[in-house]
Order: C-alpha cells, then sequence, then structure tokens
C-alpha cells in the first residue's frame, strides 16, 4: 500500500520535531500492515490514529492508498478540526 501526503499533511509533518516524526512514521507503518475499519462518528469518512496521548494522525483508504490528511500534535488543533463536522 503507498502512503500519500495532502499538502497541508506534509507541511504539518515537515514542521514535527525529529523525535516526534519518528513515531508518526512507525504509526504510518502500523496502518499500512493493518488498516483500521472504523470511520470517524458524524459522516466523516476518515480514520484516525493515535500516536501519542495529544498527537493524532487522520487518514483514508482509497484501493491500493492510504492518504494522510492531517498530522495533528495538539489535542485542541485535532478536536477544532472534529467540531468542524458536527
Amino acid at each position: 500500500m503507498e502512503i500519500l501526503f495532502l499538502d497541508t499533511a506534509r507541511k504539518e509533518f515537515e514542521r514535527l520535531p525529529d523525535d516526534i516524526q519518528h513515531l508518526f512514521l512507525s504509526h504510518f507503518e502500523k496502518i499500512r500492515s493493518m488498516p483500521p475499519h472504523r470511520h470517524m462518528r458524524y459522516g466523516i469518512p476518515s480514520h484516525v490514529e493515535k500516536v501519542t496521548r495529544q498527537a493524532r494522525i487522520i487518514n483514508e483508504i482509497h484501493e491500493d492508498a492510504l492518504y494522510i490528511l492531517h498530522c495533528f500534535t495538539d489535542h485542541k488543533d485535532y478536536e477544532q478540526w472534529y467540531n468542524s463536522y458536527r
């Protein structure tokens, strides 16, 4: 499965410190090998992967590609994005 970043996700990922980037990379590999099956609530067609207590990866899977939509390091930013769908 190929991993593709949206432009916003790539910028968010590149701004992360190296140690956090390493955690995110290991979770990308985890998602690639064991794709999630449950979608988020409120009709959001994405999946969320918890990286640390605060950090989250928002992703979608289409055919043979894993699309990374967002890389949040702060739970506040994640909640703001999530609540925009309510």
